[in-house]
């Protein structure tokens, strides 16, 4: 799995710093030096310094002469910071660092206890909390065997290795970092292949039209998280034609996803009845960047439960029009054989489900479509009770065979008394 908050990093914690120093030097000289370009640079420089140096000390001097002058002359800064200050200034945003660890390790459905190495990236991480909040969330050390600032360069060339095949010896696991699938009846987006599923990888699903004689089919290519397809990205759509008109639900499109080593997708779109296929290629440059998928991902978290809301609302609309349709169809077809006044009572529930569904009201919906699915049960258990006997079925026990037919050959018949 992966996860991370790209809206943070050493330079959130260089700025906590530098607005420190700010207020320090306004209490102390009546001079806020955040309106001067020039001295906010200087500050910007000996924060990261001093930040870098509390790694391995336990306070520091910032000297800035001649920061800034007003009337009464040139002023000077000299500030001494230890590490427990600077520990105090940036509390908040090491243990905004906490919550993505533990996001992955969910994503990835295992526990701490279960991570074999923790290797930390980046400079900020050499700094002594951030360290110890590491061993606090994995209960061990993190490895110290690899230099913060090189490990990201050094992944990136083995794995330039892996793909150019020049390195067989290492197995690099990438993943999608947000779902895939595409938009279906009821603007809702269908899954196929789920965020942090590793690649390469490929996964097919049978869809089928939405409209009676329907003889195109548009495939909308989604990324996202949400439930609904407009809150998603689109990556592309394309159409299938030369589909066989025929009732809704008989077609079967094969949908396909692809993801090869690469990260490049593949969707292909194959009708099983004509043997007719479509497909479009994705490049990685039609994906999102790593700020827009977190935030992809925090705006599923933050609206999940409106999400489902609005699912399960299209949902139940579609099995309320499938459930019309399939009512129309069984009295189109059986209805000969349906008593008037049955065939009567289920032509106004058919007529109720679809007034509900003209409507914004959900529980109409709900209720239509249960006294309809009542009354479909009743149907069908008429039609049943219409049809003859199939041939060679036992006549109820104690009736006689029909006059004039003697009992077929073969036939024993026996003698029974009572006991």
């Amino acid at each position: 799995s992966t996860n991370g908050d790209t809206h943070l990093g050493g330079d959130d914690f260089d700025q906590q710093v530098i607005d420190w120093l700010c207020d320090e030097f306004r209490r102390d000289q009546g001079i806020d030096l955040r309106q001067d370009r020039m001295a906010l640079q200087r500050l910007r420089e000996a924060a990261e310094k001093a930040k870098c140096e509390l790694s391995t000390v336990m306070q520091t001097e910032i000297t800035l002469p001649f920061i800034t002058a007003d009337a009464s002359g040139p002023k000077h800064l000299n500030i001494t910071l230890t590490r427990a200050k600077l520990e105090q200034l940036v509390m908040d945003l090491v243990e905004k660092t906490i919550g993505p660890c533990q996001q992955a390790l969910a994503d990835a459905g295992v526990t701490p206890a279960q991570i074999d190495e923790v290797v930390l990236v980046g400079g900020q991480t050499r700094m002594p909390m951030v360290q110890e909040k590491v061993k606090q969330l994995f209960g061990r050390e993190p490895s110290k065997g690899v230099n913060p600032d090189e490990v990201v360069g050094i992944g990136a060339a083995i794995q330039a290795g892996v793909l150019k095949g020049e390195v067989r010896d290492v197995l690099l696991l990438d993943i999608t970092p947000l779902t895939l699938g595409i938009e279906t009846l009821g603007a809702v987006m269908t899954p196929l292949i789920s965020r942090n599923t590793t690649i390469p990888t490929s996964k097919s699903q049978i869809f089928s039209t939405a409209a009676d004689h329907q003889t195109t089919v548009d495939i909308h290519v989604l990324q996202g998280e949400r439930a609904m397809a407009a809150d998603n990205k689109t990556l592309g759509r394309f159409m299938l034609d030369g589909v066989i008109p025929a009732p809704r639900g008989v077609p079967q499109i094969e949908v396909t996803f692809d993801i090869d080593a690469n990260g490049i997708v593949s969707v292909k779109a194959h009708d099983k009845g004509t043997g007719k296929e479509q497909k479009i290629v994705i490049t990685v440059s039609s994906g999102l960047s790593k700020e827009e998928v977190e935030r992809m991902q925090r705006e599923a978290e933050t609206y999940a439960e409106e999400d489902r809301r609005r699912r399960e609302e299209v949902e139940t609309r579609n099995a309320a029009d499938t459930l019309a349709y399939t009512a129309d169809k069984t009295l189109r077809e059986q209805g000969d054989k349906v008593p008037a006044d049955l065939k009567q009572q289920t032509e106004e529930k058919i007529a109720a489900v679809r007034s509900a569904l003209q409507g914004p009201d959900i529980n109409e919906v709900r209720r239509t479509m249960q006294e309809l699915s009542e009354a479909l049960q009743r149907v069908g258990a008429a039609v049943y009770q219409a049809a003859p006997p199939p041939p060679g079925a036992e006549a109820p026990p104690g009736e006689e065979p029909p006059e004039g037919k003697p009992p077929e050959e073969g036939t024993v018949e026996g003698e029974f008394r009572e006991v």
